[in-house]
């Protein structure tokens, strides 16, 4: 009796997460809010099935491709990308599945991009991430408000010697250096918030 409300327990659970999945339509909406008003009607997007697993929600037609949110985290985060990035964002995603945190994804990363396994996005690629509190997102209709965004600019292996940025920034909405000299070289961007 105890392993069969086990099992129920554990349904239940499995249930309630897929509940809390939007739909299709409203995971596309809210994941192209992070990509420029320009490139939302063409941009490829990712999104979770009832099992938590990212699937390819629509093909685009442009060079963005989208991340819709993971529901399993509190708040709104989804992100929007060059489609260089796909290879390294995908690798990810497979890595996070096998259990790997993000130290073990890193340095599985940098190894595979040294040996020529992994393709990196391109010099000067962008990424936007896009935020919001729980409370200020419309699941149902897609709708959020008091959104934040910070941008990434892929610069895979460069330091602060080769580019002149600083490893933090100046002042607030200034850029910097992020993982400066790794596969993982960025230029970030966080905008003074409202």
């Amino acid at each position: 009796m105890k392993t069969f409300l086990s099992i129920l327990t554990i349904f239940a659970c499995v249930q309630a997460f897929a509940q809390t999945i939007p739909s299709k339509e409203i995971q596309i909406k809210l994941a192209v809010l992070a990509a420029p008003e320009d490139q939302r009607a063409g941009a490829t997007v990712y999104g979770y099935d009832a099992k938590g697993e990212v699937i390819l929600l629509r093909q685009g037609t442009n060079q963005t491709v989208c991340l819709a949110d993971d529901s399993g985290r509190e708040g709104l985060s989804v992100s929007c990308y060059h489609k260089s990035a796909q290879p390294f964002m995908a690798r990810g995603w497979v890595l996070r599945k096998e259990g790997k945190n993000a130290d073990e994804i890193f340095k599985i990363r940098e190894a595979e991009s040294k040996a020529g396994k992994l393709q990196l996005p391109d010099q000067g690629s962008l990424l936007n991430a896009l935020t919001a509190e729980h409370s200020d997102v419309n699941w149902t209709t897609g709708e959020a408000k008091n959104t934040y965004t910070r941008s990434v600019v892929y610069i895979p292996w460069a330091t602060a010697e080769s580019t002149g940025l600083p490893l933090k920034p100046a002042a607030p909405g200034l850029p910097w250096i992020m993982d400066p000299g790794t596969h993982r070289a960025h230029i970030m961007i966080n905008p003074a918030r409202n």
